[in-house]
């Protein structure tokens, strides 16, 4: 059985990476204004491979491939549609590629999400249609396993709409689906609703997607404070796998704003609390790197205590 696979199933601590995309801002990559870091697959595999294996080197288990922005549809905004999934098993190719120069066994998530091309916001908007989204949906997962991903990692998952086509079409390649949820207090801070879309209940939400049946649930992209309650309500209705990769600073089209990033000791006490919580699988989004990792790597032993 594969370690990752093996330390699931006993609760033990399982450490993933931190962000890709604001990972290769902070190395001088552009951001693309249609699909963010998608474009850096094409233009900085380099860079790419360079990111993947600081995170191994940090501790990383689980290194999730630069796809987020690399979805057809948004492929298809940049003018390279009838590429998608050459692109999208290239991106792929680069995490193996760092996985081999390491010499480290890792795992390898396929990232996908409904984000819409030159948008910072992830559905619904009426840049794409519903079909669109699902045949893109159903492409990407079928790609990613094609190219010979461990798991599914759907990311930025918030809304009752597309995200299900998403996670139908993760499912249909066989492969473990890792869902990531992301969420945020609403305008009057009594209530958790969707990141981008506040119309949408965070309950709702898991309503329409852990029937689907997810191997996984990741609270995401999300605040600290957040993601602590977020998890609280998760539990609610799931009793499976656990994890959490926050975020840290925002995001402005097409670039991320390092503003108050946590300081990865605080951040290894966060993740402390998560544990406590059920949390076993541990990583940072967007803002949070190698240091970030490195920093939970080495406090692995006492999550082990407390787990």
């Amino acid at each position: 059985m594969p370690a990752w696979k093996d330390k699931l199933e006993n609760g033990e601590v399982l450490i993933i990476d931190g962000a890709m995309g604001t990972e290769l801002e902070r190395r001088g990559v552009p951001m693309h204004a249609e699909t963010w870091s998608g474009a850096a697959v094409l233009e900085h595999p380099e860079a790419i491979v360079a990111a993947h294996e600081d995170y191994i080197r940090a501790g990383a288990e689980v290194i999730i491939t630069n796809t987020f922005g690399a979805s057809p549809h948004m492929l298809n905004a940049m003018g390279y549609g009838d590429r998608d999934e050459e692109i999208i098993r290239s991106a792929v190719d680069l995490a193996k590629q760092a996985r081999d120069n390491i010499g480290v066994d890792v795992a390898i998530a396929g990232s996908i999400s409904t984000m819409s091309a030159g948008s910072d916001i992830a559905d619904p908007g009426d840049r794409h249609t519903d079909e669109e989204i699902d045949d893109s949906m159903s492409r990407m997962a079928r790609a990613l396993a094609a190219g010979g991903c461990d798991m599914i990692a759907l990311e930025m998952m918030q809304d009752v709409r597309r995200a299900p086509a998403a996670m139908r079409g993760a499912k249909a390649t066989g492969l473990p689906v890792w869902l990531g949820l992301t969420c945020a207090w609403n305008e009057g801070w009594d209530k958790l609703v969707a990141f981008d879309f506040p119309d949408y209940a965070f309950d709702d939400i898991l309503d329409a997607l852990i029937p689907i049946g997810p191997d996984v649930v990741s609270v995401m992209h999300s605040d600290m404070d957040v993601t602590t309650k977020a998890l609280e309500v998760v539990k609610q209705r799931w009793s499976g796998p656990l994890g959490a990769y926050p975020e840290s600073g925002y995001f402005e089209m097409p670039n991320w704003r390092f503003v108050d990033v946590i300081a990865p000791g605080d951040f290894v006490e966060r993740a402390r609390g998560w544990v406590g919580q059920g949390v076993t699988i541990l990583g940072g989004c967007c803002g949070l790197g190698p240091v970030h990792v490195a920093a939970m790597h080495e406090a692995l032993p006492t999550f082990h205590q407390h787990a």
